[in-house]
């Protein structure tokens, strides 16, 4: 029995959310395994009504819990930064879920935006820092408003919270796959005080790993190469910024922001599995949007759930209907409904015709 919190979140969220669950049930009763979820109605809608983002019993009690299921987060009459630091920052910060990963795949069938390069070219993992940086919120204004006005935002890195992002990237890359190579996206030319600790640390580290073979790419020339040559690509650690950035890019690569997800881990505690894309407020309710972020997220989870059969069906299941059924993988061109794309996947894993 897996005890999930669900947060359908806003927008298009609940529906994504919906034929998630759907999968999770048909796949857990695959492989006889259980889920318990709790849903949680935190997003715009209770924050316009109660002026409350997440209380601190709410919290409490999804430490309780093996894992959370996100939606999306973003409410067209909330302003930007309440949600996305009061929910997913808080969140990520407070259940200590420092790595952000994010799988980035191309899968059979779906269109690539780089020409020549398919499905072989492009399957690689971006681990990114996500506890510190820039993100810790430390700074601030002097004179706001005023001419003279200073804006300062403060990166924050600590050997302890780089050392381990940078450990779990070598562990991951030891067991992803054979090529057990790994990249640290940095830019140590310019950020000399941070990312001369996370040079060293990855160096340093990496000494203990002597089956990994280790690169370098400043972050711009990783864009480069992500555009011409993402076949070089293997497994690539970053900090919390440069992963926000690099990531978006390679969910384009992969497809769009309908195939692409990600999870918050805390390797020791409680992780969090959500589509990457946002709310989508213009689809809501239309039956449209694709749910295959989300139900690949629902992939990630079982595999941090300890599921990995499970997590393996529901890939192949996916990769069986962007091979076999979408004409698109964008809002409104799939050549199905919501609902349909979500029993498609359930359909999939049931008859296991994955891989025929």
């Amino acid at each position: 029995m897996h005890r999930i919190a669900v947060v359908p979140g806003d927008g298009t969220g609940p529906e994504v959310v919906r034929e998630g669950l759907k999968v999770l049930k048909a796949v857990g009763e695959m492989d006889g395994f259980d889920c318990e979820t709790v849903e949680y109605d935190f997003g715009g809608e209770r924050y316009l009504a109660t002026g409350e983002v997440l209380p601190d019993a709410a919290l409490d009690e999804l430490r309780g819990c093996d894992a959370i299921y996100l939606g999306a987060v973003g409410h067209p009459d909330v302003a930007p930064g309440i949600l996305e630091k009061g929910l997913l920052l808080r969140l990520r910060f407070e259940l200590e879920q420092y790595i952000n990963l994010r799988p980035v795949k191309l899968y059979p069938g779906v269109d690539c935006p780089l020409k020549d390069k398919g499905p072989a070219d492009i399957d690689f993992v971006v681990v990114r820092e996500n506890n510190e940086g820039l993100y810790t919120g430390g700074g601030g204004f002097s004179y706001k408003g005023t001419p003279n006005e200073v804006a300062i935002q403060e990166m924050v890195n600590t050997r302890f919270g780089v050392e381990r992002c940078v450990r779990y990237a070598y562990e991951y890359c030891r067991r992803r796959d054979d090529r057990k190579r790994l990249t640290l996206s940095a830019k140590t030319n310019v950020l000399t005080f941070a990312h001369d600790l996370w040079w060293r640390t990855f160096q340093e580290v990496g000494e203990e790993y002597p089956d990994i073979e280790c690169d370098y790419a400043h972050v711009d020339a990783t864009c480069m190469w992500m555009v011409k040559n993402p076949e070089w690509f293997d497994t690539i650690v970053t900090c919390n910024m440069f992963g926000d950035i690099i990531t978006d890019l390679g969910a384009m690569i992969q497809g769009g922001m309908g195939i692409a997800a990600g999870a918050n881990i805390n390797p020791e505690g409680v992780s969090m599995f959500e589509p990457i894309g946002g709310s989508a407020p213009k689809y809501t309710g239309k039956d449209v949007i694709n749910p295959l972020a989300a139900i690949c997220a629902v992939g990630l989870m079982l595999e941090q759930l300890g599921e990995a059969r499970s997590a393996e069906r529901v890939e192949k299941a996916v990769m069986w209907v962007t091979a076999n059924k979408l004409k698109s993988t964008a809002a409104g061109r799939m050549g199905y409904g919501t609902q349909e794309v979500g029993d498609l996947v359930v359909q999939a894993v049931q008859e296991e015709t994955v891989g025929a």
